[in-house]
């Protein structure tokens, strides 16, 4: 029911919680409607941050509990609106905590400035498994059997990246025919809110569960929006570009920028643009991942005081390695999800970053520590981080090791 005769809007709604009879619930939220499954916090229940639920009289109604959003079940920082589950998640009554994952762990690890990889499931499972000296499993290097293995002649869409950019590759993907009213499954969006993230669509939410998984910040446009080819540049004095964030924001000319005929698109390793912004009527996906300039995503950022998941991840290195594998798995995620077809084409411009070799004594690490390692833990150490050994024999009968840092782990230069 709309209660008109206040100042805001204001519903009373009755909500079916697996008892006899509904309960009612007043809610000033706008974002759900009749039929839809939502999380009913009941009388003698208790938020977090020690918000306790009681029957109330407001709004000249008994509201018998509240209607949550996930800020305030604990789980994202999004209270714009209650939080509405997809079809078929659960039944009235069912236990919320255990369908919101709320009795799974989270971890929250502080990662340092030199190991930008670790912001990913695959980051932080090769340090578990160094750590914990099991064998470790790349999820980055699991087939993706909806994308075609060869890439037919010509690309994906148009580029031109210009070296002013400072990016050292960018690769971008099509996929065409998707159902913009599917929704993604409720597996993955509990994943991303128990991250932070708030699920928007299964375009958006594919994108940023990708780059939680891999690593690889990645971005999705509405292909039919997008006039002519790419380019990516340093932004023009005077530019300006409306973000995702509703923001009009005039560039400076140290911006790095992806622009199409009719202008800038988006801020380069920051944020999208409001032009190109899948919606609920895009059926034509192109999915774009790059490797900006630590630097200049820094510098961005901090100039339009716009910090992203992304920015955090490009101004710690990302791994040049990851674009076209990070595309493969959004682009086959997103036609499972969506339905669709994934273009053979494939825009793929640069390559990845070769690390130069470090010559490194094999004793060295027992005369530093003052340890006596066994034979062959220094190789096979280097080796579980991702390193490439090779063992030389000197003259003086010292074994030398010649190592070549993954593309992951630049600090290993130092």
């Amino acid at each position: 029911e709309e209660l008109t005769e206040f100042k805001k809007p204001i519903r009373f709604c009755l909500v079916e919680v697996g008892e006899a009879e509904p309960r009612g619930i007043v809610c000033g939220a706008r974002n759900f409607a009749k039929g839809d499954l939502i999380v009913a916090a009941l009388p003698g229940s208790v938020l977090p941050g020690g918000f306790a639920i009681a029957a109330r009289s407001t709004y000249g109604r008994t509201s018998d509990g509240m209607i949550c959003s996930v800020s305030e079940l604990g789980i994202g920082s999004d209270h714009s609106g209650i939080l509405v589950l997809p079809a078929g998640t659960a039944d009235p009554g069912d236990d919320a905590l255990a369908v919101l994952g709320m009795d799974d762990t989270v971890f929250d690890v502080n990662v340092t400035p030199d190991r930008g990889y670790a912001l990913s499931v695959r980051g932080l499972g090769r340090e578990l498994a160094c750590g914990f000296d099991l064998d470790f499993v790349d999820p980055a290097d699991a087939p993706q059997p909806v994308v075609s293995a060869a890439a037919s002649e010509g690309e994906a869409w148009p580029v031109d990246v210009r070296s002013e950019s400072g990016a050292t590759r960018f690769a971008a993907r099509r996929v065409v025919g998707i159902d913009p009213a599917a929704v993604t499954p409720w597996t993955i969006q509990r994943r991303l809110l128990l991250s932070g993230v708030r699920p928007i669509s299964p375009a958006v939410d594919v994108t940023n569960y990708v780059m939680l998984e891999l690593g690889q910040p990645l971005h999705a446009f509405d292909a039919s929006a997008l006039s002519g080819g790419l380019v990516v540049r340093r932004a023009e004095a005077g530019e300006t570009l409306r973000t995702l964030d509703d923001t009009v924001r005039t560039l400076d000319p140290e911006d790095v920028v992806i622009a199409d005929e009719s202008g800038v698109v988006s801020l380069a390793g920051v944020m999208g643009g409001a032009s190109t912004e899948v919606g609920d009527e895009t059926t034509d996906i192109l999915l774009e991942a790059a490797i900006w300039s630590p630097l200049a995503v820094f510098r961005t950022a901090r100039r339009h005081r716009l910090p992203s998941e992304a920015s955090r991840r490009y101004e710690r290195v990302v791994d040049s390695a990851l674009p076209v594998r990070a595309l493969d798995r959004a682009a086959a995620l997103l036609a499972s999800i969506a339905g669709g077809r994934v273009e053979p084409l494939l825009t793929d411009i640069g390559a990845p970053t070769v690390s130069e070799s470090v010559t490194m004594d094999l004793d060295l690490p027992d005369r530093v520590a003052g340890v006596t390692y066994p034979s062959g833990t220094a190789v096979r150490r280097l080796t579980q981080v991702g390193c490439e050994v090779v063992v030389d024999v000197s003259d003086a009968g010292r074994g030398v090791a010649v190592v070549t840092p993954p593309t992951w782990r630049p600090d290993l230069r130092q």
